[in-house]
């Protein structure tokens, strides 16, 4: 069985760096940080401000690597499957679509902002994700 460490400092953390990437983001260049959005800006054809979104995504990688860097650890473990991977990958690319946004632009930014769309987008991501858990670790054992 697959369990996740309880990690509330690290958590904490974490979201406070995703919230002041989130503001810096919107109060410097007015944009929000879902990064669906972001990707889909340097993916050619390439956005008209897609060197942003490319220091974005660069500095989104190179984050955990001054950590390591610095001493840190970053563990983590893959049970799934490739294919259960890539066909869980599948499904969020449609979910991302049909839902206009991902989990961080409506469930960080969207929020944030009471956007009525963003909060029930959220509310669909978070039911999802309880059924797949339920699913796959008590109905299919994986």
């Amino acid at each position: 069985m697959f369990e996740t460490e309880f990690t509330p400092v690290m958590s904490l953390f974490g979201g406070i760096l995703i919230g002041l990437a989130a503001v810096l983001l919107m109060s410097i260049q007015g944009r929000i940080a879902g990064m669906t959005g972001i990707l889909t800006g340097i993916i050619p054809p390439l956005a008209s401000d897609w060197s942003w979104r490319a220091a974005f995504l660069i500095g989104a990688i190179i984050a955990p690597a001054i950590f390591v860097a610095a001493g840190g650890t970053v563990e983590f473990a893959v049970p799934p499957t490739t294919i259960a991977l890539i066909v869980g990958g599948l499904i969020v690319g449609v979910g991302v679509y049909f839902g206009s946004g991902c989990t961080s632009g409506h469930g960080v930014c969207g929020m944030a902002r009471l956007s009525p769309r963003s909060i029930a987008a959220t509310v669909v991501f978070m039911i999802a994700s309880f059924v797949t858990v339920f699913v796959t670790r008590h109905l299919l054992g994986m």
